[in-house]
């Protein structure tokens, strides 16, 4: 089992960085395969093209379409944000726009974690935004025992954030035992909920 972990802040090595960090210790403990992927480096948004869905990539040839190949083998996924205006860092929503868009279907039903970092404040709006991703895919929510946050301005900062850095454990801990379990069910012969045909209502007719 495999759980990519996407770092949405533009610093590579930074406090999002080093909060992704301790759920990936947590999984490593448990046996789950693990890869920190860096998403901050996305600085252009959905265009709205079409183009993905017909050749299974974004047009934009970056991180993204990188992306998508390692989602082919994943079997749950961390997306980290920085706190930038009480939002999701501009780089991380433009990723979410566009790896959603492009590659719904190798997301749905993989358990999902999303968690936020910042100096002070603006954390619960931005996990807010975070979570509307998953949950119009139907992918199961994994959290800890608070809200998924930290709190630092440095990477030295979050590791003292005692708190937050306990909610990153559980998180680990409770993706890896999420994961075990669906494993068990698959092999006990529990399939997927059978998609329904898609209802769409506009407002406008």
């Amino acid at each position: 089992m495999k759980v990519i972990l996407f770092n949405g802040s533009p610093k590579k090595n930074g406090c999002t960085y080093t909060a992704l960090c301790e759920i990936e210790k947590e999984l490593n403990k448990e046996g789950i395969e693990t890869e920190v992927f860096h998403a901050g480096a996305t600085t252009k948004g959905c265009l709205g093209c079409g183009y993905c869905r017909k050749n299974g990539k974004c047009i934009t040839d970056d991180c993204v379409n990188e992306a998508i190949k390692l989602l082919r083998d994943a079997d749950g996924v961390v997306f980290g944000s920085p706190v930038h205006y009480a939002a999701a860092s501009g780089m991380m929503t433009s990723f979410l726009d566009r790896l959603f868009f492009s590659s719904s279907s190798l997301l749905k039903h993989k358990p999902c974690a999303v968690i936020a970092s910042c100096r002070r404040g603006g954390s619960t709006a931005t996990l807010d935004q975070l979570l509307k991703y998953p949950e119009f895919n139907e992918m199961p929510i994994v959290n800890g025992p608070y809200w998924a946050m930290v709190h630092g301005n440095t990477p030295e900062e979050t590791v003292q954030d005692l708190e937050g850095i306990q909610v990153m454990r559980c998180i680990g801990k409770n993706m890896a035992w999420l994961l075990k379990c669906i494993e068990k069910g698959t092999e006990a012969g529990v399939k997927k909920p059978e998609p329904e045909e898609k209802i769409k209502t506009n407002f406008i007719r």
